[in-house]
């Protein structure tokens, strides 16, 4: 009895571990079964290549499985309604937001699937030059929310000091394009323009290089001539008396340059370094008597003669008061001069008019007076220069003052 029970439990035991056997060898075939009739397919999401074995009917079956959704500006090599087949290639890239300001005028976000700047710019089309500035290099890569910036250039004419030429910029005001080119600008230096001005295309900027220099002069100052009549010296002989001595005196003047030519000139202090020394000329007034005719007629015909002898002509000087001075010239057209002299006289007007500024304590104004080379004139004007045994002509043109330029001559006071 026994030994049929435990043949009866074996049996059973055989038959479950059969049943269990069975149901495993079944899921194994049904699992390798299933496995072997999936589908290889290689996928590439934005750069990572995977072999995928899927069941997905359709490539939008396939990016499912993979948790991707495709965006409207995403790349992806086949049709979402594609059916899947066996080792096809599948290449999927998102696209990246960026943001493009150009000239920071205006700022487009755009959707782009470039994996480079210089990638992005070639399917947008743009094209931009070396000189222009770009924010990032060509081979900079692109991320989301990128910003980038381009600065186009321009050209403008820089003249610095007189010299102009023509640049390339991308400078947005006057003091970066400066910074661009390495000009330094000195405290004197004028500018056109504002260095906080906005540049634009075919902009003039101007710089005028100013200099302020110190030139010291040295100049002779002649001596005055001082006629005294001598009763003892026949009429119209001449005799030094005392020789005179020219004096000297420094000057010294701030002058301005711009551009390296003289623009202003400023005396700003004279130094009387020897004094001049008054010649001293004794003019003879005696006269001889003649002898007297015992006739009527003859003492009437000496008195005739004597008579005639005392008519002085016009444009006799013989006892006018002579001088030796420094003479130059000067025009009405300088700048800031009215043209109007000391006494009134209207030297624009009258370009011809012979006037000469004086120094009123050695000839006095409106005084007529000879001068050597220039004729007879209206002690007519004053200067701030005109000092002493120094005389300033008036002539209508500037090339006729630089022609005198800086003489001495004769000087006769006429009355």
């Amino acid at each position: 009895m026994k030994i049929g029970n435990l043949l009866k439990s074996a049996i059973s035991h055989m038959m479950v571990w059969a049943t269990v056997i069975a149901v495993l060898c079944i899921a194994f075939l049904v699992t390798v079964s299933y496995e072997a009739t999936k589908a290889s397919v290689q996928v590439t999401q934005n750069g990572q290549k995977e072999l995928i074995r899927t069941h997905a009917d359709t490539i939008d079956d396939l990016l499912s499985e993979l948790d991707v959704t495709v965006q409207q500006h995403d790349e992806l090599s086949h049709n979402l309604s594609d059916p899947v087949e066996y080792g096809m290639d599948v290449t999927y890239i998102a696209s990246k937001s960026i943001n493009l300001a150009i000239d920071r005028n205006h700022t487009e976000e755009y959707f782009t699937t470039a994996s480079t700047v210089e990638e992005f710019f070639e399917q947008e089309g743009l094209e931009f030059n070396k000189r222009d500035k770009v924010s990032h290099d060509p081979d900079a890569l692109i991320e989301e929310g990128m910003d980038i910036e381009v600065q186009q250039a321009f050209q403008v004419t820089v003249n610095d000091g007189g010299e102009s030429e023509k640049v390339w910029t991308t400078a947005s005001t006057v003091d970066e394009l400066l910074q661009e080119e390495g000009i330094t600008l000195n405290e004197l230096d004028e500018l056109n323009l504002s260095q906080e001005e906005e540049l634009s295309s075919d902009e003039n900027v101007t710089i005028t290089r100013v200099e302020k220099v110190t030139d010291i002069v040295e100049e002779e100052v002649d001596f005055t001539v001082e006629t005294k009549k001598d009763k003892s010296l026949p009429k119209g002989e001449k005799k030094v008396v005392s020789s005179g001595e020219k004096g000297l005196i420094t000057k010294e003047y701030e002058v301005i340059l711009k551009n390296g030519e003289e623009a202003s000139r400023e005396l700003v202090k004279e130094t009387v370094e020897q004094e001049s020394k008054t010649e001293v000329v004794a003019l003879g007034t005696k006269v001889e008597k003649k002898a007297t005719v015992a006739s009527s007629s003859s003492s009437s015909s000496s008195s005739s003669s004597s008579k005639a002898s005392t008519t002085v002509s016009r444009n006799d000087t013989s006892g006018a008061k002579t001088l030796y001075m420094h003479a130059t010239a000067y025009t009405a057209n300088c700048s800031g001069c009215s043209g109007i002299t000391a006494t009134g006289i209207n030297l624009k007007a009258n370009p011809n008019q012979k006037v000469i500024a004086v120094d009123p304590n050695v000839i006095p104004l409106g005084s007529r007076v000879w001068v050597e080379g220039y004729g007879y004139a209206i002690a007519g004007d004053t200067g701030g220069a005109i000092n002493g045994n120094r005389i300033d002509l008036f002539v209508p043109s500037r090339s006729e003052a630089l022609k005198f330029g800086s003489r001495n001559v004769k000087v006769k006071i006429l009355d």
